[in-house]
């Protein structure tokens, strides 16, 4: 079966088409904005340009934004091709990737949220979430794990920050999609933002 894995929640973008287990092609590009411009030629470019039985794409957190560009591509695409869609979240990614990199031992995972907050979670060291996710302030989210080691975007500035551990810096790629558990692709493609919407309907309205 060939999967089309696609990610475009975080500042990376990246796409990977898998045959298996086995990669046969992708691409990750550390871009800020612009994700709704380069995801399309991103696909296009693979091999077949991309097309696939089965198509896993981030739930996030992490922009609104690009959430549903990702989501939007997933759907469009599953549609034409008639392809079955699976969605994981992007922190457990990140995890297993973390994981593959640093041997079986639990992780705390952060990265850049909204507002200056950062989305944090803990998972075990078979890289399973081990607390709820949570979008929290940098001086909270240093006293809301005691992991040595800790993985994301925001890695370096949470060990800075907390005086002690071990950071590695990582970025969600979608080349690493066999990494993910199992468990962790769900057919529930209900985003994960993180954290609430800044616009707010007025009280009399809600």
């Amino acid at each position: 079966m060939r999967t089309l894995a696609i990610d475009s929640a975080t500042a990376a973008c990246s796409v990977a088409l898998l045959d298996g287990e086995a990669l046969v092609a992708g691409d990750c590009a550390v871009l800020g904005r612009g994700h709704a411009e380069r995801l399309v030629p991103m696909i296009a470019a693979l091999p077949d340009r991309g097309r696939a039985d089965r198509i896993c794409v981030s739930l996030g957190p992490g922009s609104f934004t690009g959430v549903r560009v990702g989501l939007a591509a997933a759907r469009a695409l599953a549609l034409a091709w008639k392809a079955d869609i699976l969605g994981f979240p992007t922190l457990e990614l990140v995890a297993a990737m973390a994981r593959r990199d640093r041997g079986d031992r639990p992780v705390t995972v952060a990265m850049t949220g909204g507002h200056g907050e950062w989305f944090v979670q803990r998972f075990t060291s078979a890289a399973r979430p081990a607390g709820p996710l949570t979008s929290l302030r940098p001086e909270d989210a240093v006293t809301a794990s005691t992991d040595d080691l800790i993985a994301g975007s925001e890695a370096d500035a949470f060990v800075a920050l907390r005086g002690h551990g071990t950071a590695l810096p990582l970025l969600p790629d979608t080349r690493a999609l066999p990494l993910l558990p199992p468990m962790a692709l769900t057919r529930a493609l209900q985003p994960l933002y993180g954290r609430a919407p800044d616009a707010r309907l007025p009280v009399a309205a809600r």
